[in-house]
């Protein structure tokens, strides 16, 4: 028994390739059995190939997702602490500056891990930063992840860490700290840490410009022209060399609806392998947010009843916004508009994928729409 409407969900993503979203995929696990699985439309530039269960998309902020659950791996193990200083890790982060009103100033405490993990660190969005483009000009398609990361830390930060929220490049600090920690290629410790033991075979870190990669679905953007094509890009993977923790992965909903299992089920796998104890992962799911923070991640993001933990939001106040789902969902989403979602309690997942940029109805309406017809069933 699945618990669930499905006629209601296929119906619902059915209208939204009606309404003009090119392709859609969607995957529910309840505790380790596939209970749901429905894709529809196209994914080529002509709107003439149907949608394939091995489609692979740009994650973009899914990324976190994995980036986040190999931190707290690493946590799990003592090698990191969320009261530990960024900068034990990454030097450039040591001797930090503010921007305040009368310009830079030097900051008034250390960034900590929990405030990079809960984008509290007062980093920002800015891939046009003067680090950033020197260490481009220098280094070009070799800049690795760690230097680029470091070089974040020559602009003042926004604000005082852990004093306000601000959807940032923190994630892409965490994944220079794993390399760090783990003495290993970031993508190497996913591939072992995580994509082996659960068996995601067809993830892995996409390159500046993805357009010979087989089996990429077309990538659209949402502009005044309505739904249109674009190029085959992930602009957050700055160069060959770099592997965005924030944003820079290939997958498929297959693999990412095992990771959502894996989580929902606290950290262990189908096939009997633990990635994270339950407890890491209720961990996850504890809001870090300050109150100025909690004002800002539903201003700046419209994330209402929602707080935000270890790099994932987390669904706090269902009345707020009066939703049948329950308290304590956890996940995030990505920039093409695809989500992640999971309850440990009932041990429920689900992963949704479209291709589209700037699709703002993405966040506002479907992603809640799924929450509540999913886990409000």
């Amino acid at each position: 028994m699945s618990f669930i409407n499905e006629k209601s969900i296929t119906d619902y993503l059915d209208s939204l390739v009606k309404e003009g979203i090119p392709s859609v995929d969607c995957i529910i696990y309840r505790d380790h059995r596939q209970i749901y699985r429905y894709m529809t439309g196209t994914v080529d530039i002509n709107r003439t190939q149907k949608v394939r269960a091995d489609q692979r998309y740009l994650m973009f902020s899914m990324t976190k997702v994995q980036t986040m659950t190999a931190m707290m791996q690493l946590i799990e193990q003592g090698k990191v602490s969320l009261e530990d200083e960024v900068g034990k890790f990454l030097p450039a982060y040591r001797e930090l500056s503010v921007m305040g009103d009368a310009g830079a100033e030097k900051a008034k405490s250390p960034m900590k891990i929990w405030q990079l993990l809960s984008m509290q660190s007062g980093l920002d969005y800015d891939l046009q930063r003067p680090g950033i483009v020197r260490v481009l000009k220098e280094k070009g398609a070799s800049a690795g992840t760690v230097e680029l990361a470091e070089s974040f830390a020559e602009s003042p930060l926004k604000f005082e860490p852990g004093t306000r929220f601000l959807y940032s490049l923190s994630h892409d600090v965490a994944g220079a700290v794993i390399e760090v920690v783990s003495g290993m290629r970031f993508s190497e410790y996913l591939k072992k840490n995580i994509w082996e033991p659960l068996d995601m075979k067809d993830t892995f870190f996409a390159k500046p410009d993805n357009s010979a990669l087989e089996r990429l679905a077309q990538q659209y953007i949402m502009d005044e022209r309505g739904i249109v094509p674009m190029e085959q890009s992930c602009n957050y993977q700055l160069s060959e060399n770099y592997e965005s923790g924030g944003a820079g992965l290939v997958s498929t909903t297959g693999d990412y609806a095992k990771l959502g299992d894996t989580l929902a089920c606290g950290g262990e796998s189908a096939g009997g392998v633990r990635i994270l104890k339950p407890e890491t992962v209720e961990m996850i799911k504890k809001n870090l947010l300050c109150e100025a923070g909690l004002e800002d991640i539903e201003k700046t993001m419209g994330r209402r009843g929602y707080g935000y933990g270890c790099g994932m939001q987390v669904f706090l106040w269902p009345e707020k916004v009066g939703s049948t789902a329950p308290a304590g969902i956890f996940g995030w989403d990505g920039a093409a508009g695809a989500c992640i979602q999971m309850d440990t309690v009932s041990k429920t997942s689900f992963v949704y994928i479209q291709h589209v940029r700037n699709c703002g109805m993405a966040y506002d309406t479907i992603h809640p729409t799924l929450r509540d017809m999913i886990f409000g069933a």
